[in-house]
């Protein structure tokens, strides 16, 4: 497969993943409800300022019962990157194109003892060709049932592809979702990978296919095994400096922060991350 058809392959997933979640999410957000609630969409593009065409994405937001916020982006985008930035990534110092899609999803949710969920995939094309993504849980409450059940479904989705892929991937997801001016880690881990550039192309990609596909059934598992669960507003505070970690994280260390703003990526887009309310003490 040449590249211009594995970008088009990568891409139409990312879409036909986003297109799973929203429905999925939104089925358990009106789960019993009268009034449906549906994700709210907004396209935008890379430098609309300027006449050539710099790609774009599609966000899509919900606010619910359930999901108090959750975003479901979907992006592809493509240029030269800055002279300042290119040398962080690799393949890009002797020429500075590069080739971006990917989807990137942050549920967080109105129950406190319901975990926060992060999870993306993308592949990147610059001299060199990659993919990278993960997922990991963010509990206000520690729960372990739903860490067991989290870390079993990615180790047994991991283990169909490669033995070592859930020892190592979840190894760097603890060292990446790590705030070390408060030396904690952000939550109960999961997996991270960048990087993956193995000689076949099709094995990378579906591995990454098979992340997402876990991420949408062990998060769908764990939101419906809490979601009636009773709570109060001690909870809720709880909950909300919890989340000034979350946010944290995601302004400080965060790479793809960083690539978004680097890229002239769409502002709301890259902060959709953010949390609907966070409270520090």
């Amino acid at each position: 497969m040449n590249s211009i058809n594995k970008k088009i392959t990568s891409e139409d997933w990312f879409h036909a993943l986003r297109n799973q979640i929203i429905e999925n999410f939104e089925n358990i957000e009106n789960y019993k409800s009268k009034k449906k609630i549906k994700f709210k969409k907004k396209k935008w593009k890379r430098k609309p300022h300027l006449k050539k065409d710099n790609g774009g994405g599609l966000m899509s937001i919900m606010y619910g019962n359930i999901f108090e916020k959750v975003g479901v982006n979907v992006s592809t985008v493509h240029g030269k990157l800055s002279d300042n930035f290119k040398n962080q990534i690799p393949g890009t110092k002797i020429k500075s194109d590069f080739w971006a899609s990917g989807i990137s999803i942050v549920a967080h949710m109105q129950n406190p003892f319901i975990p926060s969920f992060h999870f993306n995939t993308r592949m990147i094309v610059t001299s060199e060709l990659w993919f990278g993504g993960g997922m990991d849980m963010t509990p206000c409450f520690k729960n372990k049932a739903h860490k067991t059940t989290f870390h079993n479904e990615i180790k047994k989705m991991c283990n169909k592809h490669n033995k070592n892929y859930y020892k190592k991937f979840s190894k760097a997801c603890d060292k990446y979702f790590y705030l070390p001016h408060r030396k904690e880690t952000r939550g109960d881990g999961g997996i991270f990978y960048d990087y993956l550039k193995n000689p076949s192309w099709e094995s990378n990609f579906e591995f990454t296919k098979d992340v997402g596909e876990c991420f949408l059934e062990v998060s769908t598992k764990i939101i419906k095994k809490s979601m009636h669960k009773k709570w109060t507003k001690v909870h809720k505070e709880q909950q909300k400096i919890k989340r000034g970690r979350y946010a944290e994280f995601n302004l400080l260390y965060d790479r793809g922060t960083k690539f978004g703003l680097q890229t002239d990526g769409n502002i709301d887009a890259i902060l959709m991350s953010m949390p609907p309310e966070a409270k520090w003490i």
